[in-house]
Parts: C-alpha cells; sequence; structure tokens
C-alpha cells in the first residue's frame, strides 16, 4: 500500500465513529479537507474580526487544522456545517473547550454565503443537543464581542442569558466579551416545554 492509499485508509477509519447531525437543511459533521477552500473564504472577509480574522491563507490553514486536532485529542470540536442541498461548507458549529476557556462553548463561523438564512441557530441547536446529549455538558456558553450584535441575537434566539463580562487567556486577554449561557436544565424546559 503506497503512502497516500495509508493515509486515506487511516483517515477514513478515524472518521467512521465520528458523529453526523442532520437538521432540517444542514449536516453537522467533521471537518474534510474538502471544506478548506470555502473556510478560507470565511475566514478571509472582514466580518470574522469578532472571532480573530481576517486572516490570510496560511494562517487560515492552521485555524482550520484546530478542529480536526480538537476531535481527535478531546473527542469533540465544531462540526463542518454543510448545506444538504448544494453540499457546500457553509461554516463551522460546535463544541470547543480549549485550555483556559471560560467555560463549555458551542461557538460558530459562517461562509458569508451562510449568513441570514437561520443556519447559525439551527445549526447550534443540534449541536447544543449534541453536548448535553452525548458530552454530557451541565452547561453552554457563547463567549461573544461585545460589539457582535448579530451574534448576540443569535444567543438570545438560543436561549441564552448574557452574563456579564469574560475573559479570554493571553494573550487574547484584551479583548471586550460578554458570556452568554444556560444550564442543561433551561434548555430542556425550553426544547421540552410540557416535559
Amino acid at each position: 500500500m503506497d503512502c497516500a492509499s495509508a493515509h486515506a485508509a487511516w483517515f477514513n477509519r478515524l472518521r467512521e465513529g465520528a458523529p453526523v447531525l442532520e437538521t432540517a437543511r444542514l449536516t453537522l459533521r467533521v471537518p474534510a479537507i474538502q471544506d478548506f477552500e470555502r473556510f478560507a473564504e470565511m475566514f478571509a472577509d472582514p466580518a470574522t474580526h469578532h472571532i480573530g480574522g481576517p486572516l490570510t491563507r496560511g494562517d487560515a490553514w492552521r485555524r482550520f487544522l484546530q478542529m480536526p486536532g480538537a476531535w481527535f485529542t478531546q473527542g469533540f470540536g465544531m462540526f463542518s456545517i454543510i448545506e444538504t442541498s448544494s453540499g457546500l461548507f457553509m461554516g463551522q458549529a460546535g463544541p470547543w473547550k480549549p485550555d483556559g476557556w471560560p467555560g463549555t462553548e458551542v461557538g460558530y463561523a459562517l461562509h458569508p454565503q451562510g449568513r441570514g438564512k437561520g443556519y447559525a441557530v439551527e445549526a447550534c441547536t443540534a449541536a447544543i443537543d449534541f453536548a448535553f446529549d452525548v458530552l454530557g455538558w451541565e452547561e453552554v456558553i457563547q463567549s461573544i464581542d461585545a460589539a457582535n450584535l448579530p451574534s448576540q441575537k443569535v444567543a438570545e434566539r438560543l436561549g441564552a442569558t448574557n452574563r456579564g463580562l469574560g475573559t479570554f487567556q493571553p494573550p487574547h486577554d484584551t479583548l471586550k466579551i460578554h458570556i452568554w449561557g444556560q444550564s442543561r436544565e433551561e434548555w430542556m424546559a425550553r426544547r421540552n416545554p410540557t416535559s
């Protein structure tokens, strides 16, 4: 078996056990190399300044590798958001907890073509269910730049409340962020109001 075939076989074995979440319009799966071009486009967009962008292609590549690495080492990470009807990468959403993070986060970022369609709420709803049901988390947060009003609206639609100012670890500790969050009980009460 040549090196490329061995790599492909190893990668397929790695992805076989990875979860796939499906919603009405989206498929959420572990990031794959074919997602990178649109990921790089997403992080070249000036609107990503709230989450550390815009990035050069090289920096986007290094950022892209974080999520497969998180899946491999932690057993969870953000999913690639795929628009089921077109097969296009529309962003990423899912559980995220780097060392020193302010909490167990379900974060997201959307490609410009994925914005304004309700995809953030749809993807995050599936990802929050996954975080509570599969990972056993007791709460989820969203760390949102104080000036990022669209993301604050997404957090509100998800049922989160603003818990006040938070900080990241250095060197990002100068950013002004708000921690939005909710407990498992709060989430379940909204998801199953008659229970």
